[in-house]
């Protein structure tokens, strides 16, 4: 694989993992931080923002993996490239939301 390759996959592990709290927040009608609130990240979005930013999250990771190189679970590197990203993304998200639930 080329290594934009790994690049690509490693990022949509990351829109993978953002899309998980957005979408679920939407669905189940809360509101839920998003670039959009003001002030951005920290602010509250509609749970239809949530929806729509959860869904745009899926869809660019799916893109990312089917639309650069040619991804194949067997392929070595693939599948751990793509959990790197995604773990990478929910410790930071971990992080972020933990200290807003402080108030910090």
């Amino acid at each position: 694989m080329h290594w934009y390759t790994y690049v690509a996959y490693f990022f949509s592990g990351a829109f993978f993992v953002n899309a998980i709290p957005h979408f679920t927040n939407g669905v189940s009608g809360h509101r839920f931080p998003t670039p959009f609130a003001s002030p951005p990240g920290k602010g509250l979005s509609s749970p239809m923002v949530n929806v729509l930013w959860g869904t745009l999250n899926l869809v660019i990771g799916y893109l990312l993996v089917s639309r650069v190189g040619e991804f194949h679970l067997h392929h070595k590197c693939g599948v751990p490239t793509i959990t790197a990203g995604g773990l990478l993304m929910a410790i930071l998200l971990a992080r972020a939301f933990g200290r807003a639930d402080r108030g910090q």
